[in-house]
């Protein structure tokens, strides 16, 4: 009986396109819902406007921008499994898009006692859409991985030269030395008890998100006490 062939090793390009076809498929997939959840919304909208309370009608509307928001997302994320992603660059508060973002991902993530420190932000020039996904991944992340502590975030922007650097802090459990270099490769995730279920593509898009945005990201810092992440951004 000859032997068991070998599993060939997977190279850098077989990942990428496999997150390619993964981004392409699923963004694809995502675009007719959401486009119907959006239509009909602003339908019920036009129907009954009058016949509504203030709260009915805000949650009307909610529902609509948020289907709108998850297309544009969605269409960024087609563009960018594509090879030409469309950047569309505008002064972004960034203090504004964090505190938008924190209560939905503190809903989310189940994390009623995480705090967020992020006062003083400056505003960037950035595409809102791409960069408020880098940022919910990076928050997500945070509350997700906590220790036994309640979860804490810090966001802070600085300039260096012809960049910002943001970094944005935790006090989670943390990622071990021995797997620090891979937590940016496609499809891997944290081999320990406990680990979120998901693709293992969260901090893959966020960098590749990040060089569709002219800017990088790195782990600056992690052990016991949480991690930190630095983003770099072109100030222009």
């Amino acid at each position: 009986m000859s032997p068991n062939p070998t599993r060939p090793l997977e190279t850098t390009g077989d990942n990428e396109e496999r997150i390619k076809r993964f981004l392409a498929t699923a963004s694809h997939d995502l675009q007719s819902p959401l486009r119907h959840i959006a239509m009909y919304a602003e339908l019920l909208l036009d129907d009954l406007e009058e016949t509504l309370d203030g709260e009915q009608l805000q949650s009307l509307r909610m529902i609509m921008e948020k289907a709108q928001a998850a297309q544009r997302l969605t269409k960024a994320l087609m563009s960018l499994a594509g090879g030409a992603p469309q950047v569309t660059p505008e002064e972004v508060s960034l203090q504004a898009l964090a505190e938008h973002v924190w209560p939905e991902l503190v809903d989310e993530t189940g994390a009623r006692d995480a705090t967020l420190a992020c006062r003083g932000l400056p505003s960037i020039r950035t595409d809102p859409a791409l960069f408020g996904l880098v940022l919910r991944q990076l928050i997500s992340n945070a509350l997700t991985y906590r220790g036994s502590s309640p979860p804490h975030v810090a966001i802070t922007a600085e300039q260096e030269g012809e960049s910002w650097l943001i970094r944005i802090s935790d006090n989670g459990t943390g990622i071990d030395p021995a797997y620090q270099e891979r937590i940016f490769e496609p499809f891997w995730k944290l081999p320990k008890a406990g680990t979120a279920p998901g693709a293992g593509l969260g901090l893959t898009t966020v960098q590749e998100l990040l060089k569709a945005l002219g800017g990088d990201i790195s782990l600056e810092h992690s052990d016991e006490s949480g991690s930190r992440f630095t983003i770099r951004l072109p100030i222009a």
